[in-house]
């Protein structure tokens, strides 16, 4: 069972953003959290969860992408023991990445991502290019310039992805304004990403029926990435992969992984120490 990448669900009680998309926001979690050291039995599920991390990178593996219900840098002890069991492993994992909105990250702490935990790329979450407005989306009390955040993520010699939420905040700029002020960011890669609903008439799907960005948008964005960029390959999981001004770009219109494929695009390791196929669902278990 081959699987592109792995995805670490990073354990918090809540996460310190409230963005109005918010996927993890629209289920209630399932998952017990085995990771606390306070709990009689930590010592077996640590081991539990190594024999995950090996199990993935058995299956063809080679990326993890630190991500979860929250913001991962949220949880700086989780970090640490995360960034010695990869050390210690046989092959560690060389390729690691970061989801996150940004908040809380500053020099020292990215500083330490880099050098203990090995991160190697900071994939960035925006939903505006407007400060104000992605701080309002996303709801956070923490100041977050991205301007400022990019400088200092580029400085630190990390990989930039901009992974921009196509909420209607894009809906005023053209394809090339949007592929210019990556640039100008510092990006070295994009992913486009088409919002996701879960049809279920939440709170979180009723702000995106609102709120995505106009499908002529994403047409207009594809037609420039065909026109202006190189193709690249296909990725294991369906999306083209193109190199655009020096970018690498995907346009990622299954962010939740839903649709069949012989290929996984990740498998999910969640803190109860056991590995999933699919995000939020017991059935999807794979050991």
């Amino acid at each position: 069972m081959n699987a592109q990448s792995l995805s670490i669900v990073v354990p918090n009680k809540a996460c310190i953003n409230n963005c109005k998309f918010c996927v993890a926001r629209m289920y209630e979690s399932k998952f017990i959290d085995q990771l606390d050291s306070n709990k009689k039995f930590y010592d077996l599920y640590l081991e539990d969860y190594r024999k995950r991390i090996e199990f993935a990178r058995d299956n063809g593996c080679n990326t993890v992408m630190l991500t979860g219900d929250s913001e991962p840098q949220q949880n700086r002890r989780f970090l640490e023991l995360f960034g010695i069991i990869n050390n210690e492993l046989e092959k560690p994992f060389r390729c690691i990445e970061m989801q996150t909105t940004g908040v809380l990250l500053d020099e020292d702490y990215l500083r330490f991502l880099r050098s203990h935990v090995g991160v190697t790329t900071i994939s960035l979450s925006i939903s505006s290019f407007n400060d104000e407005e992605n701080r309002d989306i996303i709801q956070t009390k923490f100041p977050l310039q991205l301007k400022e955040l990019c400088k200092i993520i580029k400085r630190r010699d990390f990989n930039l992805r901009l992974s921009l939420n196509m909420t209607s905040a894009f809906n005023n700029y053209t394809a090339d304004d949007i592929f210019k002020i990556s640039k100008k960011l510092g990006a070295d890669q994009i992913t486009f990403r088409i919002m996701y609903s879960s049809l279920m008439n939440t709170e979180q799907d009723k702000w995106l029926g609102e709120h995505t960005c106009k499908a002529e948008l994403i047409s207009r964005i594809n037609k420039y990435i065909t026109s202006n960029g190189t193709f690249l390959e296909k990725l294991d999981f369906g999306a083209e992969r193109y190199s655009v001004n020096e970018m690498s770009v995907v346009v990622d219109n299954d962010c939740m992984n839903v649709s069949a494929r012989d290929v996984l695009k990740y498998m999910v390791l969640y803190p109860n120490c056991k590995l999933y196929s699919k995000w939020n669902d017991k059935g999807s278990l794979i050991f």
